[in-house]
């Protein structure tokens, strides 16, 4: 994100408990270096299912402001479909 716009994005199917696997393939498809995971990011992940990095994660100059990590169930979606569809 850059302004608080969202420049690119990437989406890479993944479990989530491999989510750190898959913020390394989704780094690499944006060709930016990884940021580095604290221990913040980690409770982040487990209470929210998301993860939000700022540029003094990066060892590496980004040109972008922050760089938003998200796990999308799609077991969850489908059970809120069949919810609503009865």
């Amino acid at each position: 994100m850059h302004k608080n716009r969202i420049d690119r994005d990437v989406t890479v199917d993944c479990s989530h408990e491999e989510w750190q696997t898959a913020l390394e393939e989704a780094c690499h498809k944006l060709d930016v270096a990884r940021p580095m995971v604290l221990p913040r990011h980690e409770r982040d992940w487990d209470q929210f299912s998301q993860a939000r990095f700022l540029k003094e994660h990066f060892i590496e100059d980004t040109a972008f402001d922050r760089m938003e990590v998200e796990f999308i169930d799609p077991d969850k979606k489908k059970k809120n479909q069949s919810h609503y569809s009865s």
